[in-house]
């Protein structure tokens, strides 16, 4: 037992007259189980072969072996059918022959031995109706383990009449009707029916259970357990330790009397149609070490309470409807190993507390929420972290060098937020990453070239960012399939490169086409043209040879309600620029910005205004264009009295809007502005390529749906930009888009005398 003994077992091995117990489990031997014909019946009463490599079938000559009190043959690769002289051996006690490729129906003889205390047949491919009258043919059985097989038909009735089960597992099978009541069975400590087709009927077998004392696992998932789960379910056992309720059709709320299983270590109820809040007794289960609620349709904040739970390893609440904010009690839960919050309508900042659970391991994903701010340098503290995901939110600011402390990191997503500046040049320490991926984020710079000595990423997104310079030769960008750099209009490649163009071809390019344009114009045109080519060439090359509007040199700060009060001197009449339907837009100054900014303040007591907040906030940062105005950051927090509070910070436009400078009238305080022919033609090209790249370059086609002068800016070299997406739609849905914008993005919507006829037709 236990050795490294091979080879076949000898054909002579039974043929003995004293040898009352052969173990040679756990060890090399190959080659079938020799015949047991003895002339007189060997005096074997222990016979352990499990764990080995022995093929074949089971000899029928095993049921010679009278005197037998258990059988294991666990763990080989025996076929065929169980014989039924098995069944005949009138002292057997325990038979285990489990994971097997063992086929076929059970032999009856075996469901009628009357001093079986153990029977485990599980991980075979038996088949067949498990006998109506089981319950009373096996009367002394005490653990019955059949998962993972064939059977079908009901779960006999008269099971509940086996009192002294304790372990009844019946799992992974086909078996369909009624949970039977087993609370008769007084001894039972594991009850395993899951992954069946089982129906829980009026639940009333739950009720039943509280007669089971000693019950401490009771796994009951992926059946068709439908309606709502009974508060019954707390009068279970006080022993209860393992519940598992998941992959099922269970609806309704979370019956908070699941607080009472004081003893409860692990608890799925995932992928099932749970609705209402998440009850805060669940912060009773002090020994819980597993919860996962993912996949239903919670909603609510996530109670405080969570963070009573200590002990926990994993919690994953993905895949809800929970809103509010992330709990910074959670940073109490100091032994977590997996923290799962995405794809729920989650919003304001990252607490810090979180990212400082050092045993945060395995994951740690937070995409698919409204987050806004920026990441906390605390994330330098996760690592010993394998997987971080926070995806698809509102994040702003630089990515924190901190990142690089995490050098355990293999799995890195970004994608989808508001950060600027570059990539952080700590990066280079993580050796172990896999997958890294930053897409539609305004980062800019050079790409690193320390990206291609990571020897083990093979996937690298840096699409749909305003990246610069030549792609980095070697490493993962040898790896065209690997690799994603669209996007980038400023990017070159020394070698061809979908989406990129030669970084030799682009002073080719441009002499060509002036070349071409002088044979085939004619003069007069041609002076025309070149005055006007002249003058939108000097402004693209002013435009490129200034620092980007929404980066700076330094580290971008985290902006909070206290600092956009004090940019406008406590929203100072004197600072207000405008007023609109959801808000108003002031100037000030901050640090984060070497320039003026324009700060727009959301009134959330205006119907619409947290929608528009949202839609504003969504199409900006999946449109990102030389002619689209930029996001510096934005603000989700709360003012003094507790009231939400959303503000977006924008570069200040020193020329003001279009309107300014076409409609004196309407702007009579302002000093006379005038536009020279050369500035219309750069402002309609400016705004035409806005809106060309919104509907046809966008990765998501984006359509405007208020497109007025006043909505053009003008910065100080007569740039056009255009703003106010806060009525923006997506052209159809995308999995990027949330779906609690969705409202601001229906209906008719614009400025009377600026909405498009056909746009009105079509809705």
């Amino acid at each position: 037992m236990r050795n490294s003994l091979g080879g076949e077992l000898p054909r002579a091995l039974f043929n003995t007259s004293s040898l009352i117990a052969i173990c040679l489990q756990e060890n090399k031997f190959v080659g079938p189980i020799p015949p047991a014909t003895a002339v007189v019946s060997p005096p074997v009463k222990h016979l352990h072969l499990g764990g080995n490599f022995l093929s074949g079938t089971i000899p029928a000559s095993l049921g010679n072996l009278s005197s037998l009190l258990d059988l294991r043959l666990t763990r080989n690769r025996l076929h065929g059918r169980i014989p039924e002289s098995i069944g005949y051996l009138p002292a057997l006690s325990l038979l285990n022959l489990n994971l097997n490729n063992l086929s076929g129906p059970v032999p009856l003889s075996l469901f009628n031995m009357s001093s079986l205390r153990a029977l485990a047949m599980g991980n075979n491919s038996l088949s067949g109706r498990l006998p109506s009258g089981i319950g009373y043919t096996l009367p002394r059985i005490q653990i019955l383990i059949l998962p993972s097989n064939r059977f079908d038909g009901p779960i006999p009735a008269s099971l509940l009449h086996a009192h002294h089960m304790q372990w009844l597992y019946l799992g992974q099978n086909s078996l369909t009707g009624p949970v039977p009541f087993f609370g008769t069975l007084p001894n039972l400590e594991e009850l395993q029916v899951s992954y069946n087709l089982l129906d829980a009927g009026d639940w009333g077998f739950v009720s039943s259970l509280s007669g089971c004392s000693r019950l401490t696992r009771l796994y009951l998932a992926g059946n068709s357990f439908r309606g709502e789960l009974p508060s019954s379910i707390g009068n279970l056992s006080s022993s209860l330790e393992i519940l598992w309720l998941r992959d099922n059709k269970i609806s309704g709320p979370i019956p908070p009397e699941l607080g009472n299983l004081k003893n409860l270590s692990t608890l799925y109820m995932d992928h099932n149609r749970f609705t209402g809040s998440i009850p805060a007794a669940i912060g009773n289960l002090k020994r819980l070490v597993v919860l996962s609620a993912a996949r239903n349709r919670l909603s609510g904040t996530i109670p405080d309470a969570i963070g009573d739970l200590v002990q926990l390893t994993d919690l994953k609440l993905d895949a809800n409807n929970l809103s509010g904010r992330i709990p910074a009690s959670i940073g109490r839960c100091t032994q977590l190993q997996i923290l799962n919050l995405a794809r729920n309508a989650l919003d304001g900042g990252i607490p810090r507390s979180i990212l400082e659970i050092s045993s945060l391991s395995l994951e740690l994903d937070l995409s698919y929420n409204r987050l806004a701010g920026g990441i906390p340098d605390e994330i330098g503290n996760l690592i010993n972290l394998n997987k971080l995901s926070v995806s698809n939110n509102m994040l702003s600011g630089s990515i924190p060098s901190a990142l690089g402390q995490c050098v355990l990191l293999e799995y890195l997503k970004m994608q989808n937020n508001l950060f600027t500046g570059s990539v952080p040049q700590s990066f280079a320490g993580l050796v172990g990453i896999r997958e890294l991926d930053v897409s539609r984020n305004n980062l800019s710079g050079k790409i690193p070239g320390f990206l291609t000595s990571l020897n083990y990423l093979n996937y690298l997104n840096l699409s749909f960012n305003d990246f610069d310079g030549a792609v980095p030769e070697g490493g993962v960008f040898g790896n065209a399939s690997a690799v994603s750099i669209e996007g980038n209009g400023r990017l070159c490649a020394a070698v061809p490169t979908r989406g990129v163009t030669l970084c030799s071809a682009r002073g080719q390019s441009r002499h060509y086409s002036l070349v071409l344009a002088a044979k085939i114009v004619t003069p007069v045109v041609v002076t025309i043209m070149l005055l006007c080519l002249a003058a939108i060439f000097w402004r693209k090359r002013m435009q490129a040879a200034k620092p980007h509007p929404q980066q700076s040199d330094g580290e971008m700060k985290n902006v909070t309600y206290e600092e956009i009060l004090k940019a406008t001197d406590a929203f100072s009449p004197a600072n207000l620029i405008s007023s609109g339907s959801y808000g108003k837009v002031y100037k000030g100054t901050m640090k984060l910005h070497k320039g003026p900014v324009a700060i727009k303040i959301f009134n959330l007591g205006i119907h619409g205004a947290h929608g528009s907040f949202l839609a504003e906030c969504e199409a900006l940062r999946n449109a990102r264009h030389r002619n689209i105005v930029k996001v510096i950051t934005v603000c989700s927090s709360v003012d003094p009295a507790g009231a939400d509070f959303k503000a977006i910070v924008f570069p200040y436009m020193l020329n003001g809007n279009l309107d300014m400078w076409l409609n004196q009238k309407t702007h009579q305080n302002s000093q006379r502005k005038t536009l020279s022919l050369s500035q219309r033609i750069s402002v309609s090209l400016d705004v035409a390529n806005a809106v060309d790249y919104l509907h046809n370059q966008c990765a998501s086609p984006l359509i405007h749906c208020d497109l007025k002068p006043s909505n053009v800016l003008l910065d100080l070299d007569m740039v056009a930009y255009v703003g106010d997406f806060g009525l923006a739609r997506f052209q159809r849905d995308t999995p990027t888009a949330h779906e609690g914008s969705s409202a601001s993005f229906a209906g008719l919507k614009g400025s009377i005398g600026y909405i498009p006829p056909e746009y009105g037709m079509s809705e």
